[in-house]
């Protein structure tokens, strides 16, 4: 399946081979604490190690502004992207929708069951390196009719993108064809919840570029 992304304006259609989900990718010790804790009160177990690396089905990843999820149990997380395509490797904004009732009962199997809404948009890797934990993240829920801030951050907040690019081993897949990794989160403002529309934006205060992505869920009935 071809995703129609663009770089810097540029039209880059990639026929994805490989998505990872990293998580528990918090620096600071603190913070990941924080947010085993938040997701320890929906019943999520914590985890084996920290990061992980979950493999997840390539064609989960897209750009379409409504996805499909069984349940209201799922939200979004805004999330750094990294795609390593050609020999080149590039930054975007995606979000790591995942069922938060599946959750409690396995991580791995929860971030496989719902699509990974990501920006078309992508940053060449080489134009932001320098300055690549200045990047801002911000994400937005609609409660009510109204959009209510949901997260923030910078990447420093999150391990260095070089260690999780190496503990992902992207190098190596991307002998396959293009890979993708969502690279990690931020606590959410007022816990984890679900809601039907999620707003997401990707800023560079240097030059004050932006990356946006707004995308819907349809709620499917859930059927025993």
């Amino acid at each position: 399946m071809t995703i129609e992304f663009r770089a810097d304006g540029a039209p880059l259609p990639l026929d994805l081979k490989h998505l990872i989900v990293a998580g528990w990718t918090g620096r600071d010790a603190d913070a990941i604490a924080h947010h085993i804790e938040e997701l320890a009160a929906l019943g999520v177990p914590a985890p084996s190690a920290t990061p992980l690396y979950y493999r997840v089905s390539s064609p989960l990843l897209t750009t379409a502004p409504l996805i499909e999820a069984v349940g209201g149990a799922s939200s979004g997380e805004v999330e750094p992207l990294i795609v390593e395509a050609n020999g080149k490797r590039y930054l975007g904004l995606a979000s790591d929708h995942t069922d938060r009732a599946l959750e409690a009962h396995s991580v791995a199997m929860s971030k496989q069951v719902c699509a990974k809404p990501c920006a078309a948009e992508l940053w060449n890797w080489d134009d932001i390196a320098d300055r690549v934990e200045e990047i801002e993240l911000e994400s937005w829920i609609e409660e009510d009719g109204a959009w209510v801030p949901y997260q923030s951050g910078t990447i420093a907040s999150i391990r260095p993108l070089a260690d999780l690019i190496e503990g992902s081993r992207i190098g190596a897949l991307s002998a396959d064809g293009p890979v993708a990794m969502l690279c990690g989160t931020f606590g959410a403002k007022g816990g984890v919840r679900p809601a039907a529309r999620f707003r997401m934006e990707m800023r560079d205060p240097k030059t004050g570029r932006t990356i946006r992505h707004d995308y819907s869920t349809t709620t499917l009935p859930e059927v025993a």
